[in-house]
């Protein structure tokens, strides 16, 4: 009798998590994904209004880009912005429903523990080799099944962090619940009415901070405060023109403006203590007596942090204050540095002691800010590779990133562990490597390509029914 083949299960089908389905259909490893969202990448779906600082061309995987190249998809500018809602719409749904991926995701079905089959945390003995356990709640319905791996890729978006500068609840904050909100609501669309012309606060900063204030300085009569722990505007407002991101640094810029014009006004220093609430609005404290308020509104753009909860029963070796695997946490600790960049890391800075057991994107930078989507992606092509057993090229990773700008270190060999010299030729690299791939692509409607997609027996197989899903003529 031959062992079973278990299939290596993803947890999140975000950006992220379905990089990874990508890299195991290439790989030819059997895979589950289960999504606790009713859709595909909901998490990215509730910030969907937002436009992202990264253009197309560093919001893609590879692998991904190589599975729908076989499709009708067709690949958006690489130059342009896009918007979550686009980034979705336009990229991560007709991944999802690529024929390779679509009957292996099972959205609906959260995970709510893992574990290994017949072994507790404390048992040794067969540990490696017995298949891990995933439970998960589907339809009200308690279930689970066996796999040979996990990535966990759930992200951390479901978790903000709160409003207590000492990582707790701030006193009254449940009080408070339904007039604080968390991260960067849809101010100029969908929750318009909640806060034009309401005075609203704004605590935290960082490039969700900023969002939140630009989109609330273009509503009608509405009072804002800006409230931060820092006690200077220092390294504030990010790294402005030294950003390699352009549109990032443009971020922090233009929130500068808005202070030093007035219509923002900043309270720096200010650690949230308590909430109260009084005469139907709040007031917020600090910790050296100081009141802000009365507000109509708060929101939180404090961060956030990984939910741990599911994964009680692993061995995992997580650092204690930044909570992302051990080896990865020095890398990317904000205490230590900030500039945004990380030097290339894959399957072995992120393993733990319980073998097969990988955290990636978002969530394996624990409470640590600055993630960009090509870390996440280069993560889950090094641990397939691993899973694989091609361990030469899962350790055979490349990552270069654009810096912030900004950067707090005490590193003798340049920001973040990488030479001032080195890192901005190696990002224009970069850059020309991922501008060359892209004019390589071909998508199934491209002029070039349209005779042989568009041709009328091929029209309906490759541009759907209609045709016109690639933009192609009737007929052909």
């Amino acid at each position: 009798m031959t062992d079973p083949i278990y299939p290596v299960v993803v947890i999140g089908a975000g950006p992220v998590g379905l990089a990874a389905a990508a890299h195991l259909t290439r790989r030819n490893l059997p895979f589950v994904v289960l999504e606790a969202g009713a859709q595909i990448a909901a998490s990215v779906r509730a910030w969907g209004h937002v436009r992202l600082f990264s253009p197309w061309r560093y919001v893609m995987d590879d692998a991904a880009r190589a599975l729908l190249a076989e499709t009708c998809w067709q690949e958006p500018d690489g130059v342009l912005y896009p918007t979550g809602a686009e980034l979705v719409d336009q990229y991560l749904v007709p991944l999802a429903a690529h024929p390779a991926l679509a009957p292996q995701i099972r959205t609906g079905h959260r995970v709510v523990a893992v574990a290994r089959q017949n072994h507790d945390k404390m048992q040794d003995a067969g540990r490696a080799d017995a298949p891990f356990l995933v439970r998960y709640i589907h339809d009200g319905h308690e279930d689970q099944l066996l796999a040979r791996a996990v990535i966990d890729a759930s992200g951390t978006w479901a978790m903000p962090n709160p409003l207590g500068a000492n990582g707790l609840v701030a006193l009254g904050e449940h009080a408070a619940a339904d007039r604080i909100a968390y991260g960067i609501p849809d101010m100029r669309g969908a929750e318009r009415a909640r806060y034009a012309g309401r005075r609203v606060l704004v605590v935290g900063s960082g490039h969700s901070a900023f969002n939140a204030l630009l989109d609330l300085a273009q509503l009608p009569d509405t009072p804002i405060t800006w409230a931060v722990r820092r006690t200077g505007t220092r390294q504030l407002f990010g790294g402005g023109t030294a950003d390699g991101l352009a549109e990032r640094g443009k971020l922090g810029t233009r929130a500068q403006q808005l202070v030093a014009s007035g219509a923002i006004r900043l309270e720096t220093g200010f650690r949230t203590t308590r909430v109260v609430t009084r005469n139907d609005a709040m007031l917020v404290n600090s910790d050296d007596g100081r009141s802000l308020g009365p507000f109509d509104e708060i929101i939180g753009c404090t961060g956030f942090r990984p939910d741990l909860a599911a994964l009680r029963e692993l061995r995992l070796e997580l650092d204690p204050s930044v909570e992302a695997p051990g080896a990865l946490a020095p890398l990317i600790d904000p205490n230590l540095h900030s500039c945004g960049s990380v030097p290339p890391h894959g399957v072995d800075e992120l393993s733990h002691p319980e073998t097969n057991f990988y955290i990636v994107g978002m969530k394996s930078y624990g409470r640590a800010p600055t993630f960009l989507l090509l870390t996440g992606y280069e993560q889950v092509r090094s641990v397939v590779a691993a899973l694989a057993g091609d361990w030469a090229a899962a350790r055979d990773v490349h990552l270069v990133l654009p810096e912030t700008g900004v950067c707090v270190s005490d590193r003798e060999d340049g920001c973040c562990g990488v030479p001032q010299d080195r890192s901005t030729a190696a990002f224009g690299q970069l850059v020309i490597q991922l501008s060359n791939a892209a004019a390589l692509q071909t998508t199934c409607c491209t002029p070039v390509a349209q005779t042989t997609c568009c041709a009328p027996e091929e029209k309906t197989a490759c541009c759907g029914a209609s045709g016109d899903a690639c933009g192609c003529a009737a007929g052909g």
